[in-house]
């Protein structure tokens, strides 16, 4: 009678692991098996190579082929041991395409507005967006999409605690807000808050996306600095009033990025509450900060300006009650967050052909 794959796995299925008390074969153990005529071979899986058991466990195998299956069958050293290997972890992000850095020379700029309104308009348009809160100290981002309180959710993959998003409006978002009392004040040192962002980073279960937007702290520190050394950034955008005390922030911020050691490049400048337009005069423009001091600095550092978003009532109202202009088509702001957006997505692709994947940083000490 031919030996068949039915006989083989029987046959084995009398040989019980001593420390999991069940047969190999229900446990998943038995690899690779190959019959030809009355040769088998095949392999044992083990967790480590120099399993206790292993020798026990072949010998074990070769007697109850014999006595179930044939006594001639041709099995001596035909029983390899298979280590498992683990499995490989996933690295952070690594199934989102572009990552870019919404950043500001200082705060009160806007900036998080910005990151926002551009995460929903990229939405909108179609694409698969992510939003990481990346102020840690001042998590703004969950009022602005009207998810405060919401705790989210974990679900186990690969064996790992991951959290899953709060998603509203197309775009998926995680920040600390999520996780602290919105009435205490985050009082952390610089290493709590990096390992805080490292967590929503490596923890986020963020899936396919083609666009993450991270919506940074104000000024240069040590955030910016754990977002380079954790994470490839494809690209980062300094936003700006145009007031000269903004805009020399802006060149600090510049420098931070395309410095040696960082080496993100820096997509353009957006200039925000660039003029002031009252809704009842939607055609009348106030330079209440300056006229046109980002396009200005643009020029002198050789950078696109992607786009200038006036200082409107409807935005600031949106913000604060969780319905960005960028969801209503209908509004005057709408448009300027919808250009920006495929400005942006115009930079991205420019900036994808025509330069290498940015490198993760590594900071060495001298």
């Amino acid at each position: 009678m031919p030996i068949s794959k039915d006989n083989v796995l029987d046959a084995l299925g009398h040989v019980i692991h001593p420390e999991h008390e069940n047969d190999i074969v229900s446990l998943g153990m038995v690899k690779d098996l190959v019959i030809d005529g009355k040769k088998v071979k095949f392999a044992l899986k083990f967790k480590k190579s120099n399993d206790p058991f292993a020798a026990t466990l072949r010998r074990a195998c070769v007697s109850a082929l014999k006595t179930n299956v044939d006594k001639d069958i041709e099995i001596e050293g035909n029983i390899n041991i298979k280590e498992e290997k683990p499995p490989v972890p996933e690295k952070p992000l690594s199934r989102v395409s572009n990552i870019i850095a919404v950043a500001s020379g200082k705060g009160g700029v806007g900036k998080s507005t910005v990151a926002v309104n551009l995460a929903v308009a990229l939405a909108k348009d179609g694409f698969r967006v992510g939003l990481l809160d990346a102020d840690v100290y001042g998590p703004s981002v969950p009022k602005m999409f009207d998810v405060e309180g919401i705790r989210p959710s974990f679900e186990k993959v690969d064996g790992k605690d991951r959290i899953i998003p709060v998603e509203k409006y197309g775009v998926k978002i995680l920040s600390m807000g999520f996780f602290v009392d919105q009435k205490d004040a985050l009082v952390w040192r610089g290493p709590m808050a990096t390992s805080a962002l490292k967590q929503l980073i490596s923890d986020g279960n963020w899936g396919e996306l083609d666009y993450l937007i991270l919506d940074l702290p104000p000024g240069t520190g040590d955030i910016h600095l754990t977002m380079v050394q954790t994470v490839s950034v494809t690209g980062a955008i300094i936003v700006s009033t145009p007031q000269a005390v903004a805009l020399a922030d802006v060149v600090k911020g510049i420098s931070m990025f395309t410095g040696e050691q960082v080496d993100v490049p820096v997509l353009g400048l957006v200039e925000n509450m660039a003029w002031f337009t009252p809704a009842e005069l939607p055609d009348n423009k106030y330079y209440i900060f300056g006229k046109e001091g980002c396009k200005k600095l643009a020029e002198e550092v050789n950078l696109p300006l992607l786009g200038q978003i006036p200082l409107v009532q409807s935005i600031r109202e949106g913000g604060d009650v969780g319905e960005p202009v960028a969801i209503d088509e209908t509004n005057p702001a709408y448009q300027a967050f919808n250009s920006l957006a495929k400005e942006i997505v115009k930079a991205v692709d420019y900036r994808n052909k025509s330069k290498a994947p940015t490198k993760i940083v590594e900071i060495t000490k001298h």
